[in-house]
């Protein structure tokens, strides 16, 4: 199991919107947290947000104000809702999970490409 399926990347003019999802095939009960990284080209991967298991949220401050992360529990799912993009977000977004014996996970990455 544990199994990460990202979607919802793609192009987007700037000031756009994208919402990306995350569904994994594992269990919500096992799981402690779930999020967003990103990885521009020629750099590191970067937090952009996560969500624990109680629904604390914790938002990169390059994208506060602009992203939204939330979560079904049942469903094992995260969703990231992206607004006002711009070019600097521009990156492949990574799902993550990290289960409660701290085990971690990795989607295979979705691109998201704004064009100014």
């Amino acid at each position: 199991q544990a199994q990460l399926v990202e979607s919802g990347g793609g192009t987007v003019q700037a000031g756009g919107s994208l919402r990306l999802s995350c569904v994994g095939s594992g269990s919500s009960f096992s799981i402690n947290v779930m999020g967003w990284y990103r990885q521009a080209p020629g750099k590191q991967r970067e937090l952009v947000a996560t969500i624990t298991r109680g629904g604390y949220t914790n938002v990169a401050d390059s994208v506060k104000g602009r992203f939204t992360i939330s979560r079904d529990n049942a469903g094992n799912t995260v969703h990231l809702q992206m607004n006002s993009l711009g070019p600097e977000d521009t990156a492949v977004y990574y799902c993550y999970v990290a289960t409660l014996g701290n085990r971690v996970y990795w989607g295979q990455g979705t691109q998201v490409t704004v064009s100014s």
